[in-house]
């Protein structure tokens, strides 16, 4: 449907679906290059949304009438669509909640403060986002049990060898992010699910920039779980998702209380609703959920391969590019690697909140901080990067613009 004979997105049909791009600024178009923080949505998104708001707006699971009784079964079924998307068996191994950094606390909380202690070690790698980092940190302090991590190579990669000698007997949780949200690397996860599991350890693949961007099938990688958000991938804000192997959700006490994630309450004990509502206390997202499911449709529609190549051949083309100066440093793997389509750089003597504020003079939108990974960044040896991140409606001509807008700030600080 949007996607071409050769197999290239047809990027021209999918920018139609995605109104804000019509925006200008001072008559300059748009050239949204921050989908590592969140992605636009197409109309799909927007109307499915916006529909059940207008037509069937009602709590799930408590009501017997029209309304509830819609609105439970859509929001069931979007469980069911996201199951299909990343491969799981079925509803119950698919946790709705509103972010990847809720999923990740779902998991520590539920799972790390009751299965952790002394002796025990959580391995994770230097290139974490701090929804993973600051997490297993924190619950390690909690029960005593130690954080280590994997190193990287000079070019961002995983040092594999390394990451054999940290996971031991000792370790009970790998955690790694698949593609990191600054370096663009593609972490090899399944061979860390295999170290892991020879060890009798589990894993936790943060898939918040692999999900909305490749093909992820969790059974595939074995993974115990997997965390992502629907709002970088072209579904709503407030949306997220826990993926978890369902024997080990069973096991897992709730991380909330409250409504819906209830079987049965006497004064003097509850028990626990089945998967996954068990985990889903309280009037849930249920728009976003039911957003989410949408947003997977169109991503499956457009083609998860087709995605994927046409962000890697994006962020080869921007390092090409890049590199016709001798003043801009890149981070991660070089030109010809497969990496995530996004590229984090830096400008030499200019810091990346001024170069960022230059280019948005320019109406082209990118990241500069340290992208949630301070601990990487004081590895990198530096305060802060710009990034850009590329999406399904991003093209070439849009990456010639930012070039143009970074040669203009490297004559304007000389």
């Amino acid at each position: 449907m949007t996607v071409s004979e050769s197999d290239h997105l047809d990027v021209e049909r999918i920018r139609e679906d995605f109104p804000i791009l019509d925006r200008e600024f001072d008559g300059t178009p748009l050239v949204y290059l921050d989908n590592g923080a969140t992605s636009q949505k197409p109309d799909q998104v927007i109307d499915a949304i916006s529909e059940y708001y207008r037509t069937y707006n009602a709590n799930v699971h408590r009501g017997l009438h029209h309304l509830s009784q819609e609105a439970s079964i859509a929001y069931e079924e979007a469980h069911d669509t996201v199951a299909d998307f990343i491969g799981a068996e079925g509803r119950e191994e698919i946790v709705f909640t509103k972010n990847t950094t809720e999923s990740e606390n779902l998991v520590a909380y539920a799972w790390g403060l009751r299965e952790l202690g002394p002796g025990d070690e959580v391995v994770l790698t230097e290139m974490e986002h701090h929804a993973s980092l600051v997490t297993w940190q924190q619950i390690c302090e909690r029960t005593g049990a130690e954080d280590k991590y994997i190193r990287i190579d000079d070019e961002g990669r995983l040092d594999m060898d390394h990451a054999r000698e940290l996971i031991t007997d000792d370790t009970q949780m790998v955690s790694a992010v698949h593609v990191s949200n600054t370096l663009g690397t593609i972490n090899p996860v399944s061979e860390l699910a295999d170290i892991a599991h020879d060890h009798d350890a589990y894993i936790f693949v943060d898939g918040a920039q692999s999900v909305p961007t490749r093909p992820v099938d969790v059974q595939a990688i074995d993974a115990d779980f997997l965390a992502f958000s629907g709002h970088k991938m072209c579904g709503p804000t407030g949306s997220g998702v826990l993926y978890g192997k369902r024997h080990l959700l069973e096991e897992m006490e709730p991380f909330l209380y409250g409504g819906d994630m209830i079987e049965k309450v006497t004064f003097e004990e509850s028990r626990w609703n089945e998967l996954p509502w068990k985990f889903e206390a309280g009037t849930p997202n249920i728009a976003q959920g039911i957003g989410l499911a949408e947003a997977c449709d169109y991503l499956d529609d457009i083609g998860m391969e087709s995605i994927a190549r046409h962000e890697n051949e994006l962020a080869q083309y921007a390092l090409e590019r890049f590199a016709e100066f001798d003043d801009v440093e890149t981070f991660g793997p070089p030109v010809g690697e497969k990496r995530g389509g996004l590229v984090s750089f830096n400008i030499d003597s200019v810091h990346a909140h001024d170069l960022s504020s230059i280019i948005n003079d320019y109406a082209v939108a990118i990241r500069a901080g340290d992208h949630c990974t301070q601990p990487l960044h004081d590895k990198l040896g530096v305060a802060a990067t710009a990034r850009a991140s590329f999406y399904i409606y991003n093209t070439r001509e849009e990456i010639d613009v930012l070039i143009d807008a970074i040669d203009d700030a490297r004559q304007i600080f000389g």
